[in-house]
């Protein structure tokens, strides 16, 4: 039986530009190609889990706008339930992407309704409570993370929290965290400093899964358990959403019940497969996908 995700989170337009390299401040820079296609960490999640394996919930705000028109029905499309989520007057949410041929980007985030998103219905909390795992990151209010949390922790639900991108995070957020997902700036910005501090981030949560981008990931808890578990070598397309597709990946075999480094060692697989496609939501992966590489 298909684990039962539910992602609280944004959802946006991409409008992505690739070009030979990234501007620099005042500079303009002859462009490529130009795509739009939905996106937002909360939609790629979403769409990731579902693709994943994954029967996936998603809560959120999108516009009445034609992009919301487009987000509705790419999220539809990929099999995400969208039964509660939110049509907002106004606009959605936009990013605004610009991918060199490295592979490398840079993201502007315009959020939009993902702003009106606020105040969880009692129907929302009770899909929340149903879930194996939730899911959020930080696009959308803080105030409605830790509402979700809440009803995670009384349902007995999993909570994942995607600390993405790097903000604040409040001591009452904290306190229902299952397990933390950082890349090494969000965890720099949790704790301070100018080194990696894995023992300050498990005095504020149980378990954190630490991403290294090509270095591969690291596990640790409370129990003492610490391993670094190595990526998979693949050629690198765009990074975009590799990220999203590893932190949904992880909260699916978490969902299924594998062992917390499997769960890690697998969701290296699904970023992996992610960067070798440009794109956010186009290039998030299928299981057969992720299994392929998970298995060599």
């Amino acid at each position: 039986m298909a684990p039962r995700i539910v992602v609280a989170g944004s959802a946006n337009m991409d409008l992505v530009g690739l070009a030979e390299r990234l501007p620099r401040p005042g500079e303009t820079v002859l462009g490529d190609d130009f795509l739009m296609m939905p996106g937002g960490k909360g939609a790629n999640q979403a769409i990731a889990a579902t693709r994943a394996g994954g029967h996936t919930c998603f809560l959120g705000a999108i516009g009445s706008d034609s992009f919301g028109v487009s987000l509705n029905a790419q999220l539809n499309g990929a099999g995400v339930d969208m039964t509660h989520v939110r049509t907002t007057y106004g606009v959605s949410g936009v990013a605004v992407i610009m991918v060199d041929r490295a592979g490398e980007n840079s993201i502007l985030v315009a959020p939009g309704a993902n702003n009106a998103f606020t105040g969880l219905t009692e129907a929302e909390k009770a899909t929340i409570a149903d879930g194996d795992v939730l899911l959020c990151q930080q696009e959308i209010p803080v105030e409605t993370v830790i509402e979700a949390a809440r009803a995670a922790r009384a349902g007995g639900t999993r909570f994942v929290l995607n600390a993405a991108p790097a903000r604040e995070l409040p001591p009452e957020l904290l306190e229902h965290v299952d397990l933390l997902v950082v890349n090494e700036v969000e965890a720099l910005s949790i704790t301070g400093g100018d080194d990696i501090d894995v023992p300050a981030l498990l005095a504020l949560v149980p378990r954190v899964v630490l991403t290294l981008g090509g270095a591969g990931s690291r596990y640790a808890d409370r129990d003492g358990r610490d391993e670094h578990v190595p990526s998979y070598r693949v050629q690198v397309t765009d990074t975009t959403a590799a990220g999203d597709a590893f932190t949904a990946a992880l909260a699916v075999a978490w969902g299924e019940g594998r062992d917390l480094v499997e769960a890690v060692r697998w969701a290296n697989a699904a970023g992996a497969a992610c960067v070798r496609k440009v794109g956010a939501s186009n290039s998030l992966p299928t299981r057969a996908e992720i299994d392929e590489i998970y298995r060599g």
